[in-house]
């Protein structure tokens, strides 16, 4: 059994590690609410974005441009979005078993990488990284997303790479953080876009509904200013959401903590005070054995 100094010593470190934990939970639940707003005034935009752009290209027929089509390469670039920091939980674990897991061959995979946790798992795995934007996370500005786009869109039309996705996670409320795998080129058409299109094909009724879209300026010129902002929108809504999830899911990690730590305490308190009884008791039986000796 440990002795009452060794209780008392590990009793103080445990009070120590939940004085931390605690000031760090209060730390994030202040950023959470910061991110969190951002977050969700934000995600309206980029949802609409990513629905206008699918269903304005699901109407186009069959437009041949270089962001709509796969190219030669069967490299798949993944911007890879996870924090600078540790100590927030499963976080970055889901992302990195989001990429490990996605059933892409190894060698086909360059990333480019926002967050030094995510990059220096999968740079210890053998994955490629194409560049890291690890600074971008701290306080992510729509001029980042802009920069890292531009990188990506440059490899992609110089046939680099084929496909561009990006991984990161999802933020639904304070404790609910999905990671997530979407892919941004070429775009796909969801089930809802495909089955309105099929159902204009087949309609011959609805000639308005039937007509194709029309672009003005020309197809190639609108798309060469659209699919740049769309990409680019979806990316800072990313990055946007994933440092709201960092937060949550640090806050949350950070509260365990805490609440273990107090559990841990009142266990030793516990022991100690059942070592000091102990400790009185054989005191006692010491001294009563010795007087009935004298005697």
């Amino acid at each position: 059994m440990a002795s009452m100094r060794d209780i008392q010593r590990r009793k103080s470190s445990v009070a120590s590690i939940g004085q931390i934990t605690k000031a760090m939970k209060l730390v994030s639940t202040v950023k959470l609410q910061k991110t969190k707003a951002r977050a969700e005034s934000a995600k309206p935009y980029f949802e609409k974005m990513y629905q206008t752009v699918t269903h304005i290209l699901a109407r186009s027929g069959n437009i041949r441009h270089p962001y709509l089509q796969a190219g030669d390469s069967s490299v798949k670039c993944i911007i890879t979005i996870t924090s600078n920091r540790g100590l927030a939980g499963g976080y970055n674990s889901g992302i990195e078993k989001l990429i490990t897991g996605s059933g892409f061959e190894k060698e086909n995979i360059e990333l480019i990488t926002v967050g030094r946790k995510g990059k220096e798992f999968l740079e210890r795995r053998g994955y490629k990284i194409r560049s890291d934007y690890s600074d971008v996370i701290n306080n992510p500005m729509f001029s980042d997303a802009k920069e890292i786009c531009e990188e990506v869109l440059k490899a992609f039309g110089d046939g680099e790479i084929g496909e561009i996705y990006v991984a990161y996670t999802s933020f639904k409320n304070t404790v609910v953080h999905t990671p997530t795998l979407m892919k941004l080129l070429p775009v796909e058409f969801s089930d809802e876009d495909m089955e309105k299109r099929r159902q204009e094909q087949k309609s011959q009724e609805a000639a308005e509904s039937r007509a194709p879209m029309n672009f003005e300026p020309g197809e190639e010129e609108s798309l060469d200013i659209i699919i740049p902002k769309y990409v680019t929108s979806i990316l800072f809504g990313a990055l946007i959401e994933a440092v709201a999830s960092e937060n949550g899911a640090r806050m949350q990690a950070m509260d365990n903590a805490t609440s273990n730590a107090e559990e841990m305490i009142e266990k030793l308190s516990l022991q100690y005070n059942r070592a000091r009884q102990g400790s009185i008791t054989q005191e006692l039986t010491e001294i009563i054995a010795g007087a009935e000796a004298i005697n």
